[in-house]
């Protein structure tokens, strides 16, 4: 965290130009850059020049200053749009910002001060007042509440409940994914390839009670195809595909989920 150096009465080179510009009495938007540019330097050439870090600051500054007069002096320059541009504006818009932080630090100053002038003091309730609790007389809670009316105001509520379940979706057991696992999946129809020569893929799917088994089913035929070990037929479009086991099913390579 840096440290802020206060040089005299100017904490920076942005405080220095409010200064003059509010001992001048001039514009901040019209800026008359010559004479505050003059005096700036009468300031700068007076510094100590020993600390560099706070006089480098002001240099960047006296720098800035010099290359806005001497643009001042050159014909105006003419944007995009055809508006004339003020070499002044980006400063302008710096002590601007700057003023306005500089006048909000003043307010959270005097609002640290005014928070300082603050104190407050802790409970001190006796433990038996805050135990306290006044007595409750029952007859003047009830008043003239009958226990018929009571049981009316119960069923009143209930009904309301009662309404507010869906008479559909609250019968809707819970519905749990079924995993199926390739490699799970392989071994099964290792299993039944091997009891079973000549079959249709209809026969095979007898047992697979989702939608995922029906899949992972699918995926491991393929793989059985593609290594050689089962053919399929199929007579006509839309037709049962027959199944003809041609390999050995110990040949299967294992088969995982990847």
């Amino acid at each position: 965290m840096g440290i802020n150096v206060k040089l005299q009465v100017f904490e920076g080179p942005l405080d220095l130009l409010l200064h003059l510009i509010d001992k001048n009495k001039v514009n901040i938007y019209d800026i008359p850059i010559v004479m505050i540019t003059e005096q700036y330097m009468e300031y700068v050439n007076s510094m100590d020049k020993e600390d560099l870090d706070v006089v480098s600051e002001f240099l960047v500054m006296a720098a800035t200053l010099l290359d806005i007069k001497s643009r001042m002096l050159l014909p105006q320059e003419v944007n995009e749009e055809g508006e004339v541009e003020d070499p002044r504006a980006e400063l302008v818009e710096k002590l601007l910002e700057y003023k306005l932080f500089k006048y909000m630090s003043y307010e959270l100053k005097d609002k640290q001060v005014d928070a300082e002038k603050s104190f407050y003091k802790e409970a001190t309730v006796p433990p038996e007042v805050e135990a306290y609790k006044p007595p409750m007389d029952m007859d003047e809670l009830v008043g003239d509440t009958t226990l018929a009316m009571l049981n009316s105001i119960f069923q009143d509520v209930m009904k309301r409940q009662e309404e507010k379940i869906d008479p559909i979706r609250s019968k809707f057991g819970k519905i749990e994914k079924e995993k199926v696992s390739m490699a799970d999946k392989a071994l099964e129809i290792k299993e039944f390839i091997s009891k079973h020569r000549v079959f249709s893929f209809r026969q095979m799917l007898i047992n697979n009670n989702s939608k995922e088994s029906v899949i992972v089913t699918f995926l491991v035929m393929l793989e059985l195809i593609k290594t050689g070990i089962v053919k399929v037929s199929q007579d006509a479009t839309c037709s049962d595909i027959s199944i003809t086991v041609v390999g050995n099913p110990e040949d299967m390579t294992d088969i995982s989920d990847e």
